[in-house]
């Protein structure tokens, strides 16, 4: 059985280990490529970075800052792209508030040794549930040790800027799957909802349950849900019994 390569776009300062619970969850009929994200240091060479990291046809999955990069690769080299998932990111760009939490970090990092991600930046990115479970909060601080200063200020100064993508969405005529979670403190679920208002062929699954931003590292089982599904709709793979499955309906909750 020919696996479906998934080409996976992580966020700020994250690496292949942000996958590491998704993989399994998916199951054996995925081959997840990882897009070295953080061997950039500029926006052009973000995008160089995927085009050079992805198929020909690709499926491209992004999480937060990677949703945002694949959305512009997308739009840039629509017909590279066979379908689209978009994780954790508004395409309305940063909530003012995180911005403003950017460039606190920004200046901060300019003047100190960056000690990696504090309590107060876990608070943010994880559902209160998650805080305490040190197989979730170990890797998260594990990748932000690792990637370290220079990564983050050049993550976080390229990529601040994000114009809204909104208008151009309905350019996007191939399946395109939002995943997010009602309590994510970083995008707002009415911008997922927007979003999937303006796309030809979305499919939109909202979280309800212990999952903040880190989605693929708090709720990999639902996710990896809601990507079969999407691949499926796609007409990528058959079921067991060589049959199409049904494309889902329209859904909020999954």
């Amino acid at each position: 059985m020919n696996k479906i390569q998934l080409d996976c776009i992580p966020g700020t300062l994250c690496d292949e280990r942000l996958w590491s619970r998704l993989a399994p969850a998916l199951g054996d009929a995925f081959d997840l490529r990882h897009v070295p994200l953080h061997q950039a240091r500029t926006r052009p060479q973000m995008q160089q970075m995927i085009a050079s990291h992805s198929a020909p046809q690709a499926h491209l999955v992004g999480f937060s800052l990677g949703a945002y990069l694949a959305l512009e690769h997308a739009l840039a080299h629509p017909q590279r792209v066979r379908s689209l998932t978009l994780i954790a990111n508004s395409v309305q760009g940063l909530l003012p508030a995180e911005i403003e939490a950017r460039q606190r970090i920004v200046a901060m990092l300019e003047r100190n040794a960056y000690a990696g991600i504090t309590r107060q930046r876990l608070r943010e990115l994880l559902h209160p549930s998650h805080l305490d479970d040190p197989a979730i909060t170990g890797l998260i601080r594990q990748m932000g040790l690792d990637l370290g200063k220079d990564v983050l200020l050049a993550q976080f100064l390229t990529t601040i800027d994000r114009p809204d993508l909104m208008a151009r969405l309905p350019e996007l005529d191939f399946p395109v799957l939002i995943v997010g979670a009602e309590d994510d403190k970083l995008v707002h679920p009415d911008d997922l909802r927007a979003m999937a208002a303006r796309l030809p062929q979305a499919t939109l699954a909202l979280l309800k349950d212990n999952t903040g931003h880190m989605i693929p590292l708090e709720a990999p089982g639902p996710l990896a849900d809601a990507m079969r599904a999407h691949l499926e709709a796609a007409g990528n793979f058959n079921d067991n019994d060589g049959h199409r499955a049904p494309p889902p309906p329209f859904s909020q909750n999954q």
